[in-house]
């Protein structure tokens, strides 16, 4: 298998954005999961794994003004970019493996759409729960997205942990309340259906 970064820039030099399964013109779920965290226009949002989605789009018509999204595709974010035009020098861009991510602030709001669901390892998991809790500040909110156990298994090839609401709660428990967890169906490009599993978190103060 070759590595992260090599698989995702591949991805995303051979896909159209409008073919591939996690195309979302609106993300309205994660919208309305944000906008229920009732956060200044100003809150420091990072968006994992974002690539090249439609979230920062939204965020900026919503008039939030503290966007970072960070991917490890090169490609994925210089297609957001090129999309945003002008918009796009509004919002922090950082290229890199989250797993290597060392932040240089603290975040009012993690929102990860479908990459924490891509570890399996106990040791990558158990970093990652680390690196949200240490990087939020404190009643922060963070909006974790994975497939459920009525999801697929795979994604764009590679095997995934799915998480029921309960397991995903369980996982980050530590440091973080459970707010609001919901299954939604998603309906892809090809007309399959995936159901997600949507857990908002707020980190104990």
């Amino acid at each position: 298998m070759q590595n992260r970064a090599t698989h995702w820039e591949n991805i995303y030099q051979t896909k159209d954005i409008s073919t591939v399964s996690w195309y979302q013109p609106t993300p309205s779920t994660s919208l309305e999961l944000i906008a229920d965290c009732n956060l200044d226009k100003d809150a420091a949002i990072i968006d994992i794994g974002g690539g090249d989605s439609f979230l920062p789009d939204h965020l900026l018509a919503l008039g939030y003004t503290n966007i970072t999204v960070l991917d490890i595709s090169e490609k994925a974010l210089s297609n957001a970019k090129l999309r945003l035009g002008e918009d796009a020098s509004k919002i922090k861009w950082i290229l890199e493996d989250v797993t290597k991510f060392c932040p240089k602030q603290k975040y009012d709001l993690w929102h990860d759409r479908a990459a924490f669901h891509f570890f399996r390892d106990d040791k990558e998991i158990e970093a990652y729960v680390k690196l949200v809790s240490e990087n939020l500040i404190d009643n922060g909110k963070a909006i974790i997205i994975t497939f459920s156990n009525n999801g697929p298994t795979k994604c764009s090839g590679i095997e995934i942990s799915q998480y029921s609401k309960d397991e995903l709660s369980q996982v980050f428990a530590q440091d973080l309340f459970i707010d609001k967890c919901i299954n939604v169906n998603h309906t892809t490009p090809s007309n399959a259906v995936q159901n997600f599993t949507f857990c908002t978190f707020r980190k104990k103060g």
